[in-house]
Order: C-alpha cells, then structure tokens, then sequence
C-alpha cells in the first residue's frame, strides 16, 4: 500500500516579491508546494491559484523551478496570465522554458501580446522558428507587418501606436484626439503632424500643444524640420540620433515619407541595453549572439574563431620571439622584459580604444573632431609611456645593485624607450583602427578584442627587440 504526499490548499500558498537574484527562505514552503502539485497532477488547482498571482511572481517561480517542471507548469497556464508571465520574462529563460511547446500555443500567446512585446519575443527565437510563427502571424497585421524587417532595424523595434492629425485640426481637437486614445496609447509626447497622403510634414511637442489658444491649427504651431528615420535604420544608428538631437521619441517613415510608427523612450532604453551588450560580448572575442542557454555546439562556433585569430596574433608574436633568438642567447636578461612590454602594449592599445568606441556609440566623436582627438592620444600615450619607462629604468638600476646585470644603464635605457614608443604606438593603433572600422561599416567594437590585444602585442614585441639590439647589444 502506497501513501502519497499531502498537497496543500492552493489558498494557503502565497509568493513574497524577492530581489533580484536574492531567493528569500519565506518562499521555499510555496516552492515545495507548487513542485508537488506539478508532480502530483494538480492542474487545475495550480492554474487557479496561478491566475490569482502577479504575473512577475509567476515568472520567479517559474525561475525558481527545475527545467522540467518550469515547462510542464508553462505548458498548463492557458493564455491568460500565460501572456503577461511571457512578458515578464528575461528572455534567457523564456527561450529555455518555451522550447518545448508547439508552435500553436505560441502563435496563441503572441496574438495576445502587445505588438511591440510580441516581436520582441520574436527575435529571441532561431530564425527558423520565428519565419513560421511570423507566418502563422499574418492575421495580426501589426506584428505580420515588422516581422518583415530586418533583425536589429527600427522598423523592427517601432511602435505602430502614435497620435497623427492633419495640419488643419485645431489645439483643443488634438487634445481631444490624444484622451480617446489614452487607453490604446500610454505616453504621449509628440503629435505627429501628416498631410492628407499620410506624410510626415511636422510634430507638435504636448507641452507646446497644451499651451497654445484652443483655435490654433497644427500647422500654425508644428516643426517643420522633421527629424526621422527610415524603417531600415539600424537601431544603433536611431540611438546616435536620439542622443546627439536630445529626442525622446524617433519617428519612422518610409521611403517616400510615409509615418510607419515610432521609436518611444522605452524602446531607446532597451537599444541601448542591447548595443551595451552587444558590445561587451564583442570587446570580450565573443559573438554578439552568444546567450547563456546555447548548446555546446554553438558556444564552440561563436568562440572558436575568437579564439583562433587570438591563436594566429600569439603565434605571429612567438615567430617575432624566435627570429630574435641569437639576440636572447647573448643576454637572456631581455626574455624578462618581454611580458612587461607586451602588457604595456595590451593595455595602452584597449585604454584608447575603449574611449574610442565609447565615442562613436554616444555620437560624440565627430568626423571633423577625429585629427584632434588622435592627437590628443598620441600626445597623453607619450606621456604615459615616459613616465612608465622611467620608472622601468629605475627599477632596472636598482635591481643592478643587488643582481649582477651587465651594462645595467644600457639596458635601462633600452627598456625605458621601448615602453615610450610601445605605449604611443598602441594608443595610435587602439584610437585609431574602431573609428576605420566604424568607416568601413563594421562594428567598432570588435577592435577591442582579438585584434587590438593580438596586433599590439606583435608591435611591442618587435619594437622591444629593436630597441635592445640597437642600445643594448648594439
């Protein structure tokens, strides 16, 4: 005879808001609760006290859950409040947790969803399985419509949810245009004025909108200097505009004009999380679609080509090394400096790359600034550099004192104008190759990684062994 274990009322369970990442002791009697009711079947009981919580409760607990409960429990939740726990949910455990389900219950909860959240879900999918739930889309025009752009484009992020008016209608008319649609709109900031084709023509600030006489036209009072973005915008590019014109919404348009939507304040916080991202992966050598639940196989693929262009500057630096081998065997006191030199070369090189793309990303690096801002680096490198090599120089004269060096000033010197001209040269090469890349279309960020740490090691390498052959075993 089998005895199974009491479940608890599903009034007696309750879920206390925790921290973030800071689990909290008075849940872990919800937390068994919950996983015996999955494990004993409950459904129904477990979806009606579910129904009941706060959708960012729902989510902790899902997060809190073994995988294979947290999609079982998932799985259960009907579309309600399913919807509003998928909206909640970062999206490393929502690719996790819905991974499993058919692609039925997704189109029933992305129909659900706002627009705008619905196809931010989407592009956490692999693409294969977005196209087809794009494709079971297309009777929900809005996310049918961006689903058609473009990864990482402003007709992908845009909201299609904005007041426009013609330039006849008068202050109190728009006023009253923008409380009907309070409820379909949350935050407005900005009227958009068209034409009668649908043309973007001007904008009316809500300030400026609530101040003027009730009987003014649109026209009277617009902006005609139109700033906005095409649908194909990359989304980094709608940021460095936002920020350097101090906008907080970005209209869009398309090619003849036409006003698509636009980019709310929400959504440029959320770019700019992604590009911060984005670039972190990059700076660190890995790929920008790298997330914390990838497979195996395709943690090897976006790492491993990193790791092999690291590979090729380290054995291109060690072929450096070698060819200076007589050099080596005649004072082997210079194998010392080598690391020293390479990680002045290092760090100098990422230091002025990292302001570098920082500056290209915020928009405050200008095209006509970028001669001063060079030299600016060159000018503080040198000096850096100076200061380094004295104190190396010193350090080497001092250690003479208690180690027997052989002509220890000439090696001071040596080691001293080698960090001089290592550290000028990789704050050169670090400011200067982002801002080519960014010329050429390719993202900035990637210099900071592989190629900037590899090329100025092999440059600091040489340059090391130039100076010590030339005043110290010259």
């Amino acid at each position: 005879m089998t005895t199974s274990s009491a479940v608890p009322e599903p009034d007696t369970v309750s879920w206390t808001r925790e921290p973030a990442q800071e689990p909290l002791d008075e849940n872990a009697a919800a937390l068994k609760a919950v996983r015996d009711m999955v494990k004993a079947g409950k459904r129904a009981p477990l979806v009606d006290m579910l129904k009941r919580w706060d959708p960012v409760d729902v989510m902790q607990l899902l997060t809190r859950l073994r995988l294979k409960q947290a999609r079982k429990l998932f799985q259960w939740l009907p579309a309600n409040p399913s919807i509003k726990v998928v909206a909640e949910l970062r999206p490393e455990f929502r690719s996790i947790l819905m991974e499993e389900s058919t692609l039925e219950q997704f189109r029933d909860i992305l129909a659900g969803l706002d627009p705008e959240d619905a196809v931010e879900i989407l592009n956490e999918f692999p693409d294969d399985v977005a196209e087809e739930l794009i494709a079971r889309l297309r009777d929900v025009e809005d996310i049918g419509t961006r689903g058609s752009y473009a990864d990482d484009t402003a007709g992908r992020v845009m909201a299609q949810k904005f007041v426009a008016l013609p330039e006849d209608c008068t202050a109190d008319e728009a006023v009253s245009q923008m409380r009907e649609q309070a409820d379909r709109i949350r935050k407005v900031f900005t009227v958009y004025v068209t034409d009668a084709s649908g043309k973007l023509v001007g904008t009316v600030e809500v300030g400026k909108l609530l101040l003027a006489p009730h009987d003014t036209t649109l026209g009277k009072i617009m902006n005609r200097d139109v700033i906005a973005v095409s649908a194909d915008t990359d989304q980094e590019e709608v940021l460095r505009l936002a920020r350097k014109r101090d906008m907080r919404t970005v209209p869009v348009v398309s090619g003849d004009g036409h006003l698509l939507g636009r980019i709310t304040p929400k959504q440029l916080t959320r770019i700019a999380s992604d590009e911060a991202n984005e670039d972190m992966l990059l700076m660190s050598g890995v790929s920008a679609e790298a997330r914390s639940d990838d497979t195996v196989l395709r943690i090897v693929r976006g790492r491993l080509p990193w790791l092999l262009a690291g590979l090729v500057g380290a054995s291109v630096a060690a072929t450096v090394v070698g060819s200076y081998e007589d050099q080596l065997a005649e004072a082997a006191i210079l194998a010392a400096f080598i690391p020293v030199t390479m990680s002045m070369a290092g760090n100098a090189g990422l230091q002025a790359s990292a302001v570098a793309v920082q500056g290209i990303a915020t928009g405050a690096l200008w095209s006509g600034d970028i001669f001063y801002r060079l030299l600016k680096e060159m000018m503080a490198a040198l000096f850096n550099g100076a200061v380094a090599g004295i104190i190396l120089g010193c350090l080497v004269l001092l250690a003479s004192l208690v180690v027997p060096l052989e002509a220890p000033e000439r090696l001071a010197l040596a080691t001293s104008l080698s960090l001089l001209c290592v550290t000028t040269l990789a704050a050169t090469v670090g400011a200067s190759v982002p801002i080519i890349l960014d010329k050429i279309g390719v993202d900035p960020a990637m210099a900071i990684g592989v190629f900037i740490t590899s090329s100025n090691d092999v440059l600091g390498v040489l340059i090391f062994f130039l100076m010590a052959t030339t005043f110290y075993l010259g």
